[in-house]
């Protein structure tokens, strides 16, 4: 089953162009008055609530690594998914496997991450399930992302 859609020929599946919609819209709110960071907060938390159990177990864990180890980033969403930024770029993120009907979900690091480590490194790390040993790993790195 080929999920581009031929239809509009943009190349682009629904859960992508919904992806799209979704940062639009988070970009609207962003300007928006009011306390910007408690509201994005909060959007950050009801998307990780509305995930499928197996996707919304892992954000969790992924949402306390982060604000235990890294609580200079601001928790938000990014394209519909958690994210967690420093000076308004997000710094790193969990696409849910449920997102765009994937086998795992995704713990991603952007570029303004300090994960550089030779010519080649990292950034997308595959997660099924989260272990104590992952959850280790994930710290690290997002220490590392931030130092």
């Amino acid at each position: 089953m080929n999920p581009r859609n031929t239809e509009t020929g943009d190349g682009f599946s629904a859960e992508e162009r919904a992806a799209m919609k979704e940062r639009a819209a988070e970009l609207r709110a962003s300007k928006r008055g009011g306390n910007k960071a408690a509201a994005e907060a909060q959007d950050c938390l009801d998307k990780i609530a509305a995930l499928p159990d197996g996707d919304r177990a892992i954000a969790e864990a992924i949402h306390a690594i982060v604000t235990e180890n890294a609580p200079e980033l601001a928790p938000k969403t990014w394209y519909g998914m958690p994210a967690y930024a420093r000076d308004g770029k997000v710094v790193c993120f969990f696409q849910p496997a449920s997102k765009f009907d994937a086998r795992y979900g995704t713990f991603g690091f952007n570029d303004v991450a300090t994960l550089d480590d030779g010519e080649i490194w990292p950034v997308t790390f595959a997660v099924t399930t989260m272990t104590d040993q992952a959850k280790q790993q994930f710290a690290d790195l997002v220490r590392r992302a931030v130092s």
